[in-house]
């Protein structure tokens, strides 16, 4: 049976992005609605950065570096500084959106999508790749809520989830453009939604099924084969952490704006343990010179 507990008394409206330094030992997640960013060390070292707009997600650079996605646009911020840098901003005459989910693919390219912050109707975002030399292109388009993007152990899979209900499988190459979209896993069917999602070293898929109040496992066959109770309504984000790589963190919801609960622990990180599973150490975001 998994061992869940609270990781931090930090509340959260819209937590998301949960994102394991495995070099420093660190977790990062953040309160997209708030435009907080977290880190918590693993002797229980904690720190946390206002910034100037909603954010969606982040990649590490190196100790003191990180790529945010704001809805002003990608940026890099120094920890130590605070300083921002606009990098890029990928939809500048598009007020309906923000950025959202981003992830790492295993060349150290950041992937990152783009949402509809209230309108719904239609798909407003994309998601979009920033590579080693900082220029982004677009990979997809009419995307509704880009959530989840992770990749298989071996990179060569995309998984991605476009505010459908269907996560959906892409063949990945790091410098060309993604296959034809391969449905994947059909969450409408079982009554679920999927938001944040990470893959562990057998190939699996976890995911946030958001507003079920529970963590699932899919297999790579696309079959679902685990899921996990949670002690809140609200699960948005999963990552895998922790000294050896065991250890899964779930971010939730107390208020996005658009779902709410009053849960005491809503807006919580929590540690999932005794999952029988590790999960795989994202590459940071590596500029060639």
């Amino acid at each position: 049976m998994a061992l869940i507990t609270p990781l931090t008394d930090i509340r959260c409206a819209l937590g998301e992005g949960p994102l394991w330094d495995a070099p420093r030992s660190r977790l990062f997640w953040v309160d997209s609605l708030k435009g907080r960013l977290f880190s918590r060390s693993e002797s229980g070292i904690e720190r946390t950065w206002q910034l100037p707009s909603m954010l969606g997600s982040l990649c590490v650079i190196d100790a003191s570096r990180v790529i945010l996605a704001l809805q002003s646009g990608l940026h890099e911020f120094n920890l130590t500084t605070e300083t921002l840098t606009l990098i890029h901003d990928p939809e500048p005459n598009q007020p309906k959106t923000r950025l959202n989910d981003g992830k790492t693919d295993r060349q150290g390219q950041f992937l990152f999508a783009s949402m509809g912050i209230k309108d719904r109707t239609q798909g407003w975002g994309g998601l979009y790749r920033l590579k080693h030399d900082l220029t982004v292109e677009q990979l997809l388009s009419d995307v509704i809520v880009g959530n989840g993007p992770c990749f298989s152990p071996m990179g060569d899979t995309l998984y991605f989830s476009d505010g459908r209900g269907v996560m959906n499988r892409y063949d990945y190459d790091p410098d060309g453009p993604l296959s034809p979209p391969q449905s994947f896993f059909d969450a409408r069917a079982l009554g679920l939604a999927c938001d944040g999602a990470t893959v562990d070293a057998q190939g699996n898929i976890w995911t946030a099924f958001i507003g079920s109040g529970a963590i699932g496992c899919i297999e790579p066959s696309g079959e679902l084969k685990q899921t996990v109770k949670m002690p809140i309504p609200l699960p948005s984000s999963v990552m895998f952490g922790g000294p050896d790589l065991e250890a899964l963190f779930v971010t939730s919801i107390s208020d996005s704006g658009n779902r709410r609960d009053h849960q005491p622990q809503s807006g919580l990180i929590f540690k999932v343990e005794q999952l029988c599973a590790s999960g795989v150490i994202e590459a940071p975001f590596g500029t060639q010179t």
